[in-house]
C-alpha cells in the first residue's frame, strides 16, 4: 500500500491549505515524523534534524493539503444505478469484496476519512478486519454497522430494525457491542420500496431513546432526515448530524422553513445536504443524451437540484454548517469522485476555500475526529493531499492528484493487487 517510509519526510510545494480557512501559505514546507505532522513552516524554516533519514518531495506548482473527509458513504453499494432493494440480496461476501474495492478507489483519489453510514450485516466490521491485517489499503473508518430504522422502513434491509424505546434502546447497545463507531438512523423513508420519503418514521420517544443511549456510550448520532417533519423530530431527539436536510412537507412540496433552520444552527447540528449525487447523475445523462431523452426529465432534475441548493444557501445564511459528504456509493454515484460533492458545494454558493473547509476540517468535527485529522497542524496524523495547480481558485484541480499520505506514507496509487 505505501512506498518509502524513512524516518522522516519532507513535503514542498507552491502553496498550502491547512482545511481551517485561512489565507494560502505560499513556499511552505511540511516535515513528517512517522505518521505525525512534525513542523509547518517555509522553506527556509523547516528543517529535518541533523543526520537523520529524509525523504524530501519537491512538488514544484502543487497545492499541499489535509487529505479529504467524506463524511458520507455507502461502502457497500455499486453506483451502477440498481436500488438498494436489489442491492441488498447480492450475497455478504459479494458485497464485502465490493467495499474493498471502494474503499481502494476512494483513498486513491484523495480521500483518506470516510464515515460509512449504513452496511448490510456485519459487512463493514468485516471489512474493517481486512483493513487492520493490512490486507485492504483503505482510508480511516468510522462505522455504524447497520443503520436503525423502523420495520419496513428506509434502509430496514440492511439487518436491524426496532419499535419501541426498549428495543432502540438494545438496537443501539447491540451495534456498539459489535463495533460501531456512531449510530445512523432513519428519520424518514427514503429511495426504500416500502418507505415514505415524506414522513416521519421513529416517534420522538423512539428516536430519543437512540440518541440518549449512543450518548451515553459516546458516541455521535446522524440522521437522514428527507423532509421537514423528520428534521423536527431529529431536532427533539437531539441529533448531531443531519444528512440529506430536505425541506418538504407531507405532501412532497418544497417549503423552506426558517425556523428549522433556525433551529439547526441553536443546537449546533451539522448538515450533510449530499448535493453531488443528484449533481453526478445529470452530467451523466447529459453525456448520453438518447439516454435521457429516454429514461429521465433532465430538466426536472436540474430545477430540483436548483431548489435544494437554494435551500443550502438560505441554510448556511442562517448559521448552519454543512458538511460535505458523497452518499456514494450509492444510487448512481460511485465511489472514487467525492471531488463532485465539493464543486456541487461551491455551485450552492460556497467559496473555493468554503467547500475545502467543508470538506476537511468541517466533516472531521461531524465525524469527531477533528483533533486528529481535517486540518493540517503540528502533532495531527500525517494523512495528506497533494494536487497539482490551486483549487483555491479552481476547485476542479482537486481532481489532479499528484500524492496522497496516509499516516505518514505515501499511497502507492499504482498498485492494483
Amino acid at each position: 500500500m505505501s512506498v518509502g517510509n524513512p524516518q522522516f519526510t519532507l513535503l514542498k510545494a507552491a502553496r498550502l491549505v491547512d482545511g481551517n480557512g485561512g489565507p494560502v501559505a505560499e513556499q511552505p514546507a511540511v516535515l513528517l515524523e512517522g505518521d505525525t505532522i512534525k513542523q509547518i513552516g517555509t522553506r527556509e524554516t523547516v528543517q529535518s534534524p541533523e543526520g537523520a533519514s529524509v525523504l524530501e518531495i519537491d512538488y514544484g506548482d502543487a497545492t499541499i493539503l489535509p487529505g479529504l473527509v467524506d463524511c458520507h458513504v455507502h461502502l457497500i453499494g455499486i453506483g451502477d444505478g440498481r436500488a438498494g432493494d436489489e442491492l441488498v440480496t447480492l450475497p455478504d461476501e459479494v458485497l464485502t469484496v465490493q467495499a474493498a474495492q471502494n474503499v481502494r478507489k476512494h483513498l486513491y483519489s484523495g480521500v483518506t476519512t470516510v464515515r460509512d453510514c449504513g452496511a448490510k450485516n456485519r459487512t463493514t466490521f468485516l471489512l474493517r478486519e481486512a483493513v487492520e491485517m493490512g490486507i485492504v489499503p483503505s482510508p480511516r473508518l468510522i462505522l455504524a454497522g447497520r443503520p436503525i430504522a423502523i420495520i419496513g422502513g428506509h434502509l430496514s434491509y440492511f439487518g436491524t430494525t426496532a419499535t419501541g424505546s426498549t428495543e432502540c434502546r438494545a438496537a443501539v447497545r447491540q451495534l456498539i457491542k459489535e463495533g460501531a463507531d456512531f449510530i445512523k438512523v432513519t428519520a424518514t423513508g427514503g429511495s426504500t420500496r416500502t418507505s415514505h420519503p415524506t414522513r416521519p418514521s421513529f416517534n420522538v420517544d423512539e428516536f430519543s431513546a437512540i440518541t440518549d443511549e449512543a450518548h451515553k456510550f459516546g458516541k455521535h448520532v446522524c440522521a437522514h432526515c428527507t423532509s421537514s417533519g423528520g428534521m423536527e423530530n431529529a431536532l427533539e431527539a437531539g441529533i448531531d448530524t443531519m444528512i440529506h436536510g430536505v425541506h418538504k412537507d407531507h405532501d412532497g412540496s418544497d417549503s423552506y422553513r426558517s425556523d428549522i433552520s433556525d433551529r439547526i444552527a441553536e443546537q449546533g447540528v451539522f448538515v450533510n445536504p449530499t448535493l453531488g449525487q443528484g449533481l453526478a447523475r445529470i452530467l451523466q445523462l447529459e453525456d448520453d443524451p438518447g439516454r435521457a431523452l429516454e429514461t429521465e426529465d433532465v430538466n426536472v432534475m436540474r430545477a430540483g437540484i436548483e431548489g435544494r441548493m437554494d435551500h443550502v444557501a438560505r441554510m448556511r445564511d442562517a448559521g448552519v454548517v454543512m458538511v460535505a459528504g458523497s452518499d456514494s456509493a450509492w444510487s448512481n454515484y460511485p465511489m472514487g469522485d467525492f471531488q463532485t460533492e465539493i464543486e456541487a458545494h461551491v455551485m450552492a454558493g460556497m467559496s473555493n476555500m468554503e467547500a475545502i473547509v467543508s470538506a476537511t476540517r468541517d466533516s472531521a468535527m461531524s465525524c469527531r475526529v477533528d483533533d486528529v485529522v481535517g486540518t493540517l497542524e503540528v502533532g495531527k496524523h500525517a494523512d495528506i493531499l497533494v494536487v497539482d495547480g490551486d483549487p483555491t481558485r479552481d476547485i476542479a484541480d482537486l481532481r489532479k492528484v499528484s500524492d496522497v499520505f496516509l499516516a505518514g506514507s505515501k499511497v502507492d496509487r499504482h498498485n492494483l493487487v
